[in-house]
């Protein structure tokens, strides 16, 4: 019935800042953008190594909503990496901050998360 998932939507406190995050400091790159004058709201298509992934979205007053692991809801985006510890650093050097890496006692795969500017918790799982 269904063939994947096409793609996520994240609505950011700050568009600007979101942005950045995600294309400067994670590596996404820019689909396109359009401003949406009647929301007076900003999309933003965002791809990861070519295959469109995200949608940033700017919305006047949006109300804020719980944002940590264990909330009800989507808990956290998750991606994998090649090399988890070359992954953490980068994402250091850029000032973001990452917790410790952990293993995953079923899989015995190496994962860790850090968060987006607004609080959303992203994990890194190793192949």
């Amino acid at each position: 019935m269904f063939n994947g998932i096409h793609h996520l939507a994240i609505i950011c406190s700050n568009y600007a800042v979101s942005k950045d995050f995600y294309i400067k400091k994670l590596g996404f790159t820019e689909i396109r953008e359009v401003y949406r004058e009647e929301r007076k709201s900003y999309k933003l298509d965002l791809a990861l190594n070519g295959t469109y992934l995200l949608e940033l979205f700017s919305f006047p007053d949006a109300p804020e909503r719980p944002s940590y692991p264990e909330a009800q809801g989507l808990r956290h985006l998750a991606f994998t990496v090649d090399n988890l510890v070359e992954t953490v650093t980068h994402l250091q050097k850029q000032g973001i901050e990452v917790e410790g890496i952990r293993t995953d006692p079923i899989t015995g795969k190496r994962f860790t998360f850090f968060q987006d500017p607004d609080q959303l918790p992203i994990e890194l799982y190793e192949n």
